[in-house]
């Protein structure tokens, strides 16, 4: 009988582990869902710039393509966290960066060539109107773009290099 009651204990133990992961999921998800509250769905407002290069940049320039727009700050810690799997993922992919708040050009400019990021595509938001069209309050935040300019995919916070390529992937060839 001892058997038994044992092996229901640790049945009962797993439901009761699969229900607190579920629980914790749950949680997460409303977590990601409060902070994507404002973020901008849909048709991606239209970006016409000059980067820290001096070139003229606009969304336009990726029709067909899916482009990952990835929004960071020079004063975010977290966003110096993603800095190594960004440039990873600028090598294969369409990466436009815009630094938010960041200071002026020169200034930008400087901390790039500090960081070594130059193989970034990079607007400055001084003023912060370019995340305001977006609905971007916190840094990082990124929006994964389809060939149509389509919002697709928005995370904000931490996000893994692996999980961007998937969703640029995903935005090639589902929505393309």
């Amino acid at each position: 009988m001892s058997v038994k009651a044992g092996g229901v204990r640790k049945q009962r133990r797993w439901l009761v582990w699969l229900f607190e992961f579920l629980v914790i999921l749950a949680i997460v998800f409303v977590i990601r869902g409060w902070q994507q509250r404002s973020l901008v769905s849909g048709a991606a407002p239209e970006i016409d710039e000059i980067t820290v290069r001096g070139d003229q940049i606009a969304l336009d320039d990726y029709q067909g393509q899916p482009v990952l727009l990835h929004f960071w700050a020079s004063t975010c810690s977290t966003c110096d966290l993603q800095q190594q799997s960004l440039s990873e993922l600028a090598k294969h992919w369409n990466l436009v960066t815009v630094a938010y708040n960041s200071g002026e050009a020169e200034a930008v400019q400087r901390y790039i060539e500090r960081e070594g990021i130059q193989d970034w595509t990079t607007i400055v938001d001084n003023d912060g109107g370019i995340a305001r069209e977006y609905g971007v309050n916190g840094v990082p935040a990124s929006f994964v773009l389809d060939g149509s300019a389509r919002i697709r995919f928005k995370e904000v916070g931490l996000t893994s290099g692996w999980g961007l390529r998937f969703r640029l992937w995903l935005a090639g060839v589902l929505f393309n």
